[in-house]
């Protein structure tokens, strides 16, 4: 009799065990079924207009005429150098640029940022030591193929490193005084003679400089 109820026991807890598994069958379809239904809940929280934007940054040309100077401002005061005035014009003293200086006077404009004149590629960062200073210069294609170069020294800080590709207007360092040699103010300098020496900043040979503010200001769109 005994052996009659633990037969019937048996097949009841088979029976139980064979609902179990047909309802994992229906409701759990196998574990990698499950695994991509999770994959396909999580792509749906993502927004599609922030997968097309992370797209196009990936994506975005770097080709250099991407990057042509075709419109210049100036690196102080963006874009027309208010608060600011040229203390040291192109050609007065033999000087081969531009002493831009806040208006404020002294060194009130230590640490003030220094833009990118226009888009370019850095050619150099870093610090020249001597009366110049900590440098930047990049170099400048414009719309015809040409290139130009501009310089920028006596920085407090240099925010770029050599071979960056920068837009107009992009902060590449902040006005300085070339290790307190002088008071806070920019030289600028534009040249159409590129990797030139560094120079002395002074000289009565202008060939390959070119007037800065000059050529900003004849220069401030090109068709």
């Amino acid at each position: 009799m005994q052996n009659i109820a633990n037969r019937g026991l048996l097949r009841l807890l088979k029976f139980f065990c064979a609902l179990f598994l047909l309802g994992n069958f229906f409701l759990f379809p196998g574990c990698k079924d499950h695994e991509n239904k999770k994959e396909a809940a999580a792509d749906h929280l993502v927004d599609p207009e922030i997968n097309a934007a992370f797209a196009d940054t990936e994506t975005q040309a770097t080709t250099p005429e991407e990057f042509n100077a075709n419109s210049f401002d100036f690196p102080v005061g963006k874009p027309d150098a208010k608060g600011y005035y040229n203390a040291q014009a192109f050609g007065k003293n033999n000087h081969l640029g531009d002493d831009w200086n806040a208006v404020t006077g002294g060194n009130s404009d230590l640490g003030h940022p220094i833009y990118a004149i226009a888009n370019g590629k850095v050619a150099v960062a870093d610090d020249l030591e001597g009366g110049w200073g900590k440098v930047v210069r990049i170099v400048h294609t414009l719309p015809d193929g040409e290139e130009i170069e501009s310089i920028y020294a006596h920085c407090d800080s240099i925010m770029v490193l050599e071979g960056d590709r920068v837009r107009k207007g992009f902060q590449i360092g902040t006005i300085g005084t070339a290790g307190g040699q002088y008071l806070a103010h920019l030289h600028l300098e534009i040249r159409d003679s590129i990797h030139m020496p560094i120079g002395g900043g002074y000289s009565e040979v202008q060939e390959g400089y070119l007037d800065p503010s000059l050529f900003i200001k004849n220069n401030r769109s090109i068709h």
